[in-house]
């Protein structure tokens, strides 16, 4: 990507998930985009310049990339339009660790920097990238051990002879109690 005299041109993504975020006058998408905006400006002896574009997602959770406002991020970034992308934190970006380390490939591939202003990280430096790279780490082993957690609980309930979800076969009801299933008389004969 081709600098501009030295200037780095610098965009703010903000994403908040509850829809009325719009209808406040003042909600956690302004809150995030001041401090994205305030993180830039003590940046600008680097040459650090805002973009007023704004690529704010209003109602979008971040666990996946299906907000329209990232999506004209990335064709922008493709076009050659944004050296850095700064955010409040990581999940404003994403929640999925995939859709994650696939957002930093692309921003790679377009020559873009990221940034989280509340966490330090800077894919710029070396010391960012590796920050970065432990903080996924350690994301998806913790939603690898609920994961296991979750099917150990099953495993467990269903030792117990206890109903783990869903709707009971015909014929059956889940004993509100016990979780066990009970014979439902008139469904009985039917079956």
């Amino acid at each position: 990507m081709t600098e501009n005299k030295g200037k780095k041109r610098c965009v703010v993504y903000c994403r908040k998930s509850v829809e009325d975020a719009e209808l406040q006058s003042f909600n956690s998408i302004d809150a995030q985009r001041e401090s994205g905006e305030s993180y830039i400006a003590s940046q600008k002896a680097n040459g650090w310049v805002c973009v007023p574009t704004r690529y704010d997602d209003y109602g979008y959770s971040g666990g996946n990339t299906n907000r329209p406002a990232l999506q004209q991020l990335l064709k922008d970034c493709e076009a050659g339009l944004v050296d850095i992308i700064v955010v409040y934190k990581i999940d404003r970006l994403s929640r999925s660790i995939c859709d994650f380390s696939e957002l930093v490939k692309k921003f790679d591939e377009y020559g873009v920097q990221f940034v989280a202003v509340t966490q330090e990280i800077n894919t710029a430096t070396s010391s960012g990238r590796m920050m970065l790279n432990i903080l996924m780490t350690f994301a998806q082993y913790e939603r690898e051990i609920i994961a296991d957690r979750v099917r150990d609980r099953v495993a467990a309930a269903k030792k117990k002879g206890m109903h783990c979800g869903g709707y009971p076969v015909l014929g059956y009801d889940v004993n509100p109690v016990t979780h066990k299933l009970e014979i439902n008389e008139k469904e009985a004969e039917i079956v």
